[in-house]
């Protein structure tokens, strides 16, 4: 084979390639007609006979049907859904389905500061035996049936008070309970967002946000965070210019950067959320790590453009699956019905042993505890870091993560593949930034770092 017809043939099979991603990321379903031989060509930078034989290859395989006179559409069946397929592909090192995979899997010889949550050591384990013991000598309803449309009634009532205190006013009739806070934003998302809606997110956020987006085929736009919220004149003009459905932020401690909303920033949002019509979906999962309360939109909002979601994954059990949605009172009833669809019934036992747990006065002392335990973790490992010229974000965090900075020249993918090596799983910048402007930075759980071998491979893979 002479080295040109090497080359057409590596041409085809790009062009192919091209297609095929195509198909499998859903922007051509069958019946869609591929873009003409001519404007194809451009657009690879081949021409018209490599695009003309990549189809033709295409359609002996099934892949594409030929209508003469028409030209060529994508054929069925639609091939099964690929996250990894829909956005452009991205190194592993930054891919937020891969980080999480790599924390969810990693065994007891793998140290993960850059997973999201804290170690199981630190859970209120007796307590949570006592409950578990306790529902083991209930009645079977609570061991064997669905829970009711809208959750616990109980748990419902409690939840309400604990708004009461942020001064969010939601009743019980306003709450559902959902299996977690992503289930929450999951049925949000299922019962707001068309196929091609804006959703605005924070520039950089908690990564999953990305992820959960791509399923739902949302255009995700980011918008620059600063230490008081987001960037209001940047947020104003992605209102205008893509004028989305959805906003969905942290309140409270922020992930990744552990900044807390300021006051004017808050009021200014929610004018600008008015102006154009923009619901706003609030999660306060780390509203327990807070020590002074911070603002909350619903708060001010009252619960008619925010939406409000919570779970207790992250300070008492990831096993013990129980979140919530606080929703207006038009929406409850519809959100119920979605969750019906999606899954039929919600935990019951879950519900149980959460409301248990807050009942007795267990889980109140506990989450003062893990402040306090945060705060020592956070003033221990800051330093380390700032040894190796790892610098955080802001000035006195708080809760459980640190934003940081690395030296110049020092790129964050590659050093987490360098300590992945050394089973240290990191959570680069870029995972939580959609415009990848954070290669410098690394979000560090200070729960987690209690290993002098986190640090250890850190210098080694900075050279230091």
């Amino acid at each position: 084979m002479d080295a040109s017809t090497e080359r057409n043939g590596t041409l085809v099979e790009s062009v192919m390639a091209e297609i095929r991603q195509r198909i499998a990321a859903r922007v051509l379903t069958p019946g869609a007609r591929l873009p003409s031989i001519r404007a194809f060509a451009g657009t690879m930078n081949v021409s018209k006979s490599t695009v003309v034989e990549a189809y033709e290859r295409l359609a002996a395989e099934g892949a594409i049907r030929s209508r003469p006179g028409s030209g060529f559409y994508a054929a069925g069946p639609l091939a099964p859904l690929s996250l990894a397929e829909i956005a452009p592909r991205l190194d592993r090192a930054v891919d937020p389905l891969w980080i999480s995979r790599q924390s969810l899997e990693a065994g007891e010889e793998v140290l993960k500061p850059g997973c999201g949550w804290l170690p199981a050591s630190w859970m209120p384990e007796a307590a949570m035996r006592r409950a578990l013991r306790a529902a083991a000598r209930a009645d079977e309803a609570m061991l064997a049936d669905y829970a009711t449309p809208l959750g616990l009634p109980a748990l419902r009532q409690l939840l309400a008070r604990r708004m009461a205190e942020h001064g969010i006013e939601a009743s019980p009739e306003q709450i559902m309970l959902t299996e977690s806070g992503t289930q929450a934003i999951d049925l949000l998302c299922r019962f707001l967002l068309e196929p091609g809606d804006a959703v605005l997110v924070d520039d950089p956020c908690y990564f999953n946000f990305h992820a959960l987006l791509r399923a739902h085929r949302a255009k995700v736009v980011g918008v620059p965070y600063t230490p008081t919220g987001p960037d209001i004149e940047q947020f104003a003009r992605a209102l205008a210019e893509h004028r989305p459905r959805l906003y969905i932020t942290n309140s409270a401690l922020h992930n990744p950067t552990g900044a807390v909303l300021s006051p004017l920033t808050a009021h200014r949002l929610l004018k600008l959320a008015d102006q154009h019509g923009l619901t706003i979906v609030e999660d306060d999962i780390f509203a327990d790590f807070e020590h002074s309360p911070a603002p909350r939109l619903a708060a001010f909002d009252g619960l008619e453009r925010v939406v409000h979601i919570g779970s207790f994954s992250k300070t008492l059990s990831a096993s013990i699956r129980c979140g919530f949605i606080a929703a207006p009172h038009g929406w409850i009833d519809g959100l119920a019905d979605l969750r019906i669809a999606t899954s039929f019934g919600g935990g019951r036992l879950a519900s149980e042993l959460v409301l248990a747990l807050l009942r007795d006065g267990s889980y109140r002392k506990h989450v003062e505890a893990l402040r306090a335990r945060l705060a020592r973790a956070m003033a221990e490992t800051a330093p380390r870091l700032e040894a190796l010229g790892i610098v955080p974000w802001i000035e006195q965090p708080t809760g459980m993560f640190l934003w940081c900075s690395l030296p110049d020249g020092i790129d964050a993918a590659e050093i987490a593949r360098k300590a992945l090596a050394a089973n240290v799983v990191l959570a680069p910048g870029n995972a939580f930034s959609l415009s990848g402007h954070a290669d410098r930075f690394m979000r560090f759980n200070v729960a987690q770092c209690d290993d002098d071998r986190i640090f250890a491979a850190l210098g080694a893979a900075m050279g230091r």
